[in-house]
């Protein structure tokens, strides 16, 4: 079938066709990450599995099973290898095979789906289908699920994002403009993932190591947008939105950070990001100082990476502020917190000596300071 345009396709007039004749999509952007984890091979029974476990098919199950299904929403299908492949409505197709088949529903454990009356099976029988081709549709399933009302996690619009611009040729921009994207998540998306995908061609980062069971994706993605972990993994620029973004200088340092953001299962290692606010600017905070990266690099906590990033001089001085800011609050609560208890004043007590004694010290170092700088002027008076 030739390409159509979208919005063609989108008010095309859909054929009925048999649920068994309709085959979940390999290639489809929701379980890539599944793929890679199993070898690149899945069998429709494993697709099946990964959409029921990681994408709420229950949800749609349920509706279907009270509701029917929506002829106004068709599956969109592609013919390949003489078998419709569906390319869009893989969860639709799945909720409706588990609903038809009680042996699926073991399979999976969808055990708690309920049993439909015979007129609704008869109704799931056979589904509204519009035949496409993949390039045919791109612009609709990218508008959908990448910056529309059904959102993909970032990952799998990362991967969607890279087959489109990689595989068809279409821009970067071009993909943003026709999905209605204002905001350069396709291009941040897109860094990302290529950036991933060469660190892991070369053996500096692989994810299956990771120490979480979650990928979160986007702590990449909003990352690399920090000046400093930029300038880190040298992406910064254009020249972060190629096929291959990391200067090879920086291969090898773009696999610390994706060790810092996801850990090494191998090592024993957890993330330093924990989560993506407040850890990811403090992670950027600790890689604009060669002293916080050393720290970093001798697994420290990403909190004493921070203090030694400030050094002494700069944690003294926020340590005198946040001092101040509590005398202040608890002076300011004095009337009406304090009903003359003899340990709160013994406590007032302490803070006055360890105030005097910082105070006198801090003169002292001053007056020492002060009387070196005199002595060094006048040296240099007489030469």
């Amino acid at each position: 079938m030739p390409a159509k345009p979208t919005k063609d396709l989108v008010s095309a007039e859909p054929i009925w066709i048999g649920e068994g004749d309709l085959r979940f999509d390999s290639r489809n952007a929701r379980i890539i990450d599944a793929l890679r984890e199993h070898g690149g091979t899945l069998s429709q029974d494993d697709i099946l599995q990964v959409l029921w476990r990681e994408f709420a098919v229950d949800e749609i199950a349920l509706s279907i099973a009270a509701n029917g299904f929506f002829r106004q929403e068709p599956l969109f299908a592609t013919r390949e290898d003489r078998r419709f492949i569906v390319v869009e409505g893989n969860r639709r197709l799945a909720a409706v095979k588990l609903l038809l088949n009680a042996n699926l529903r073991r399979q999976v454990g969808a055990t708690d789906l309920p049993k439909i009356s015979s007129s609704r099976r008869k109704g799931l029988l056979k589904l509204p289908v519009i035949e496409c081709d993949r390039e045919s549709i791109w612009e609709y399933i990218g508008f959908k699920h990448v910056n529309g009302p059904q959102s993909w996690h970032s990952y799998a619009k990362a991967e969607y994002i890279a087959w489109v611009h990689n595989t068809l040729g279409v821009s970067l921009d071009d993909i943003a403009g026709r999905i209605g994207d204002q905001h350069a998540t396709v291009r941040r998306l897109y860094r990302a993932l290529m950036a991933l995908e060469q660190a892991e061609s070369a053996g500096v980062f692989d994810r299956k190591d990771r120490s979480k069971t979650h990928f979160s994706f986007s702590h990449l993605y909003t990352g690399l947008d920090y000046s400093n972990i930029q300038k880190f993994a040298g992406v910064g620029g254009d020249d972060g939105y190629k096929v291959r973004p990391i200067p090879k200088s920086k291969v090898r340092q773009f696999g610390e950070l994706c060790v810092w953001l996801y850990g090494a299962k191998s090592k024993n290692w957890p993330p330093v990001v924990q989560s993506q606010n407040p850890d990811l600017r403090i992670l950027d905070e600790v890689l604009g100082s060669k002293d916080g990266i050393a720290a970093l690099r001798r697994n420290l906590s990403l909190r004493i990476s921070l203090d030694v990033s400030k050094g002494d001089d700069r944690l003294f001085r926020e340590a005198m502020v946040a001092a101040k800011q509590s005398l202040q609050e608890a002076r300011g609560r004095l009337l009406p917190g304090y009903s003359g208890e003899i340990d709160l004043l013994d406590t007032a007590s302490d803070i006055r000596d360890l105030a005097m004694r910082i105070y006198e010290e801090m003169a002292e170092r001053r007056k020492s300071k002060r009387k070196t700088s005199r002595v060094k002027k006048a040296v240099a008076a007489r030469s």
